[in-house]
């Protein structure tokens, strides 16, 4: 990925993360998910369960990690509140707040109840 922009390199992460968990036995329901108070880059469903995901891809996994700080947070959270509203099949469902971080040379890390 040398050379890509950033922005680039974050589609490709997202990319990367979806067939990702799709080998986890996930099913993607969105991908970089877009409401009026923020973007939710990954959406899946397992079981009976929702997962909102925040993916990044820095030079290493601890930049990663701290970049998906509490604004992000907050983002996401919000986002997802919209498009459960938006698809009520799905309030009944456990929710949960997923991060997939990517780097150079290692393997996806998926972080579970991230926040």
């Amino acid at each position: 990925m040398a050379g890509e922009t950033g922005y680039r390199k974050g589609l490709r992460a997202e990319t990367l993360a979806a067939w990702y968990l799709r080998f986890k036995g996930y099913r993607i329901l969105a991908l970089r998910y877009k409401t009026r108070v923020g973007e939710i880059d990954l959406i899946a469903r397992r079981g009976g369960g929702i997962v909102f995901a925040e993916v990044k891809w820095r030079s290493g996994r601890q930049a990663a990690m701290e970049a998906i700080h509490s604004d992000n947070q907050t983002r996401v959270r919000r986002a997802a509140e919209l498009y459960l509203q938006k698809h009520p099949r799905y309030t009944g469902c456990e929710t949960r707040f997923d991060a997939l971080v990517f780097a150079p040379g290692q393997w996806p890390l998926h972080i579970k109840n991230a926040f």
